[in-house]
């Protein structure tokens, strides 16, 4: 599913070469929800835009579904982003002006491949977001607003969903929410789940737990 291969990404400033991520090996496998937890600067996002797909690694070798991504040019990786993965960010980054509705209908103009109606419909049920598709962004609650961004990562039918601090801005009782839900949606669809976050609490729904500490991962 997902492969690093003593993946590792450096960064030059100025005279020094900084080791953001030390050699990296695991294999992840569609069903996982995975945490990787850690302090600031430790190399989790880094880490998180090689697994998306967003950059290079500067030495080792990715595999994502069978494909060794090491080679692809940018129009292959933006091809590769947009068939395979689904974002999650920390700030729900939906469109101001288009209702809940329209980020789905959006999405559906740039990727043909997306969820059939009963599914889309089963989703929006599930998650709670099936009255409030004529609403905006800004009268809808912050657990609504994360809860449409999970739908839209689903949406599009990715193998992998990447989260990056997806419950930071939220309180308990929804953050412990969108982890049921991720867990839910993670094992009855079939994906690979990672997710950033520096909130130990959550790393009970995850069946596996990284910690990265100055670049370099170790399984908990």
């Amino acid at each position: 599913m997902l492969t690093f291969e003593n993946v590792s990404k450096s960064f030059k400033d100025g005279n020094r070469t900084i080791e953001a991520v030390k050699a990296t090996n695991f294999n992840l496998e569609k069903g996982e929800l995975v945490a990787i937890i850690g302090p600031s600067g430790s190399g989790k996002s880094t880490l998180l835009t090689m697994a998306g797909a967003l950059q290079l690694p500067s030495e080792g070798m990715i595999s994502l579904n069978g494909q060794e991504i090491n080679q692809f040019n940018e129009k292959q990786l933006s091809k590769l982003r947009l068939k395979e993965i689904g974002f999650i960010l920390q700030t729900s980054n939906l469109i101001p002006f288009l209702t809940v509705q329209q980020q789905f209908e959006l999405l559906k103009k740039v990727k043909k491949d997306v969820m059939n109606k009963e599914e889309h419909s089963r989703l929006l049920k599930q998650l709670g977001l099936d009255n409030i598709l004529t609403q905006l962004p800004n009268e809808i609650s912050g657990g609504q607003k994360q809860r449409v961004a999970i739908a839209k990562a689903l949406y599009t039918n990715p193998s992998i969903i990447l989260a990056d601090e997806p419950t930071a801005s939220l309180d308990t009782e929804n953050a412990i929410e969108v982890m049921e839900i991720l867990k839910k949606e993670t094992k009855e669809l079939n994906k690979l789940c990672i997710i950033v976050t520096h909130d130990q609490r959550l790393t009970t729904y995850c069946d596996k737990v990284f910690k990265m500490v100055d670049g370099e991962l170790k399984e908990q």
